[in-house]
């Protein structure tokens, strides 16, 4: 898989670059210090892969993201948590925080192979159907699995894919979030972001920016948090 790196600060730029040099499979082919750069090579390279700034002069990382071809992928890397929301809603995949660890970098960038590999394989006939009211079957890679609600943690969506988060699995398959959302039952089933959609009945914890569910952190929108909270949350706290 090929990257490029984006970032105003040289430092940025090199601190990306060593993380690159240290993850296997992974290449970088360019290295770029603002917009209209990156722009420029984009439109004569095809790019799996863009590490992006989010505070830069000009055209900042968020609104970049918003012309980036669809299937090339983001990873923003900033220094700051307060867009952690805003950058799902513009499909990243991940968010990282500087300085970026290694074993946090590969985190991102295994979840970044795993969509690459999607992108270029044909899976056309992929779907959900005989939706129960305890399970449905999805098509996934040849197979065809049945899901119970119950075992569904969350749900995460980028571009035409979903990613179903099982206790012990995940399986993958072509959908958009808003037609998967639209099949779910919506008592304990809640999107909570442009990306995300939630198992309210395995959650562990929350606070004003983020649903806990066993190690795994899920960003709120800004548009989605009030449903949630008045829906799901505020109204069943106890010794209010």
């Amino acid at each position: 898989m090929n990257c490029i790196i984006v970032d105003d600060e040289p430092l940025g730029r090199q601190a990306i670059q060593k993380l690159v040099h240290q993850t296997d499979n992974l290449e970088a082919i360019g290295s770029f210090n603002g917009a209209e750069a990156t722009k420029a090579f984009l439109e004569k390279n095809a790019v799996d892969l863009i590490f992006l700034d989010i505070q830069m002069p000009g055209v900042n990382g968020i609104e970049f993201a918003r012309t980036i071809p669809k299937t090339t992928l983001v990873v923003f890397t900033t220094a700051f948590h307060e867009f952690a929301s805003e950058s799902y809603d513009v499909d990243a995949i991940d968010y990282l925080i500087k300085p970026v660890k290694l074993e946090r970098f590969q985190k991102a960038v295994e979840k970044a192979q795993t969509y690459c590999k999607l992108f270029h394989t044909d899976h056309a006939n992929s779907n959900i159907e005989n939706i129960t009211t305890d399970y449905f079957f999805v098509k996934s890679e040849r197979r065809i699995f049945k899901v119970h609600f119950s075992d569904i943690l969350y749900i995460e969506g980028l571009k035409d894919y979903v990613i179903i988060y099982l206790a012990n699995q995940k399986v993958i398959t072509l959908m958009n979030i808003k037609t998967i959302h639209d099949l779910l039952p919506k008592s304990f089933f809640v999107r909570v972001s442009k990306s995300y959609i939630i198992n309210v009945n395995n959650i562990d914890s929350v606070d004003n920016n983020t649903v806990y569910i066993g190690k795994n952190e899920i960003p709120i929108g800004n548009i989605y948090r009030d449903h949630f909270f008045n829906e799901f949350v505020t109204r069943k706290i106890l010794g209010k």
